[in-house]
C-alpha cells in the first residue's frame, strides 16, 4: 500500500469524524479504547490467516 493512500484515509476518516461530532451523530465505530482494540484485533487476525494461507470457501460449502 502507497502511504498517499494510508494518508488520504486518515485523512478522509478525521474529516468523517469531525463531521460527526459537528453534526451531533454518535459515529458508528466503538467510542472507547477496548472497541478500538476489539476491531484492531479483527483486522490482525484476518491477516494472519492470509499470512499462513488457510480457510474455508463458504460459498463453496454452500454450493453458491
Amino acid at each position: 500500500m502507497s502511504l498517499q493512500i494510508t494518508v488520504l484515509a486518515l485523512l478522509t476518516g478525521l474529516l468523517t469524524g469531525a463531521l460527526f461530532r459537528f453534526l451531533h451523530v454518535p459515529i458508528p465505530a466503538p467510542p472507547e479504547l477496548p472497541g478500538l482494540m476489539g476491531i484492531v484485533g479483527i483486522y490482525l487476525g484476518y491477516k494472519l490467516i492470509g499470512y499462513f494461507d488457510v480457510g474455508v470457501d463458504v460459498l463453496d460449502v454452500l454450493g453458491i
